[in-house]
């Protein structure tokens, strides 16, 4: 049997109009968790992230995509790994220029036969990653 996660991914401010709802299993790591929070947000995948532990900002407990230093945590451990539990609340904070927020809430773990690859079941609402950007203001330059 493999551990399968529902998780309730919200960019801060944002749970009650946008959000997804996303299963995976125990096997897949942080930056399978990170590629999946970015595409189902359609984010592109351009940037350095970390996993907020103990949920906030620049946390001294977190999963870093490129550890900088060793003995620094790597996002490349497994969920699994990392000792999740019903109702924990993490942070994924990807792009450290525009410090994009995501609250993730673990909703529910629970037993499979199979692992699968990882799905959205829930989604709503939507955002931009460059809501400012203009691609014409961008290619006159």
């Amino acid at each position: 049997m493999n551990r399968q996660y529902l998780m309730k991914v919200y960019p801060v401010g944002r749970g009650r109009d946008v959000y997804r709802n996303i299963e995976i299993c125990g096997v897949h790591t942080l930056n399978q968790l990170c590629e999946v929070i970015l595409d189902a947000f359609d984010f592109i995948d351009e940037h350095l992230y970390e996993f907020c532990m103990d949920n906030r900002m620049y946390s001294d407990f977190a999963y870093q995509s490129n550890p900088e230093e060793e003995g620094e945590l790597s996002t490349d451990i497994t969920l699994d790994e990392v000792g999740l539990i019903k109702g924990q609340k993490f942070s994924l904070h990807y792009d450290f220029g525009d410090d994009w927020m995501f609250t993730i809430t673990v909703l529910k773990i629970s037993e499979v036969e199979k692992n699968f690859t990882p799905r959205i079941v829930k989604s709503k609402g939507s955002i931009q990653q460059y809501p400012d950007w203009d691609e014409e203001d961008f290619y006159d330059e």
